[in-house]
């Protein structure tokens, strides 16, 4: 067992504290202030500070670690190791210098490739085959440093909300393990290769809307990667919708969709197709703003005129 302090903010985050603080003595929780998060308008708390409360470990969220004041007060709980998971702020070398065994941050990719803050979304965008998580050992440069333990998964067809679930128990099972390797000076550390690295950018503001200018493959990965805080929004038929699986006809359904074009909607077959730059998609699930999700032949039936091809759709206003 170690005494160790954990840094991190999201779900992600909070999968990998849960299961730590089962086998090793956490003294403290360190996550982002309580802020404005998904689409409501109220303050909440971060997951990691929910999971840590009903812990009962102690919690504290700093807006910089860059003050003295809050550096000393790290230093005083003498932590063995810092572990840190999608925590959302920098840590300064005076922080980094706290811990004898270092401190290790679970990224969500298979470093070097997709350094940065969206490595799950980068990579569903950018139609890898797969991705993974690595613990790193953390130094002053954006998750630069080298690599104890790392753990792969296929991406598949799997939403950014299934693969983060999926990446959280991959990473929380590959940092016990480098926890183990550290202690015992067994670990065996691999220097990232710089002629490989790749950035994940934050996903900007409505970098997700769908639009009918969008390829069939960009509008399908956009619904892969969509989530709570960057959804893949539409406006079907003159309803806001978010748009959560769509797919690409095969077989029968590539003659339901025969003569379509770019921001035409059918609704043929019992299944709902829009019309994009390059070809088809079908509209496997979504949800209408205000409503549960459905799929996409319980939105049809509300939808008058679609069998008709008198709808159309168009990219999101907002």
């Amino acid at each position: 067992m170690m005494r160790l302090v954990f840094m991190g903010t999201p779900d992600f985050a909070a999968t990998i504290l849960e299961d730590l603080s089962q086998q090793h003595e956490v003294v403290a929780v360190y996550t982002r202030p309580d802020a404005v998060r998904g689409r409501g308008k109220q303050l909440a708390a971060s997951p990691v500070k929910a999971m840590a409360e009903r812990l009962g470990l102690p919690v504290r969220t700093p807006k910089t670690l860059r003050d003295e004041a809050e550096q000393q007060a790290l230093a005083a709980l003498e932590p063995e190791v810092i572990c840190v998971a999608a925590y959302g702020a920098i840590l300064p070398k005076a922080v980094l210098d706290i811990p004898r065994f270092g401190c290790l941050n679970v990224h969500a990719s298979l470093l070097p490739r997709w350094r940065g803050a969206a490595p799950v979304e980068r990579a569903i965008l950018a139609g890898d085959i797969e991705t993974g998580v690595c613990v790193m050992r953390m130094e002053e440069g954006l998750d630069t440093g080298a690599y104890c333990v790392c753990r792969t998964a296929r991406i598949d067809t799997k939403s950014a909300s299934k693969l983060t679930d999926e990446l959280a128990n991959l990473g929380s099972h590959a940092l016990l393990t480098a926890l183990v390797l550290v202690q015992g000076g067994a670990a065996d550390w691999t220097d990232q290769d710089e002629a490989k690295v790749t950035y994940a950018s934050k996903v900007g503001k409505g970098e997700l809307f769908l639009a009918p200018s969008d390829t069939v493959i960009e509008a399908v990965r956009k619904a892969q990667a969509s989530s709570t805080a960057h959804p893949a929004r539409a406006v079907v038929a003159g309803r806001a919708v978010t748009v959560t699986e769509l797919g690409i006809p095969v077989g029968t359904a590539v003659e339901l969709t025969e003569g379509m074009v770019s921001g035409t909607v059918r609704f043929a077959g019992k299944r709902l197709f829009l019309g994009l730059r390059d070809g088809v998609v079908e509209v496997v699930s979504l949800k209408p703003d205000g409503k549960q999700s459905m799929d996409g032949r319980s939105f049809a039936a509300g939808v008058q005129g679609i069998k008709g091809g008198s709808v159309i759709w168009e990219a999101a206003h907002e």
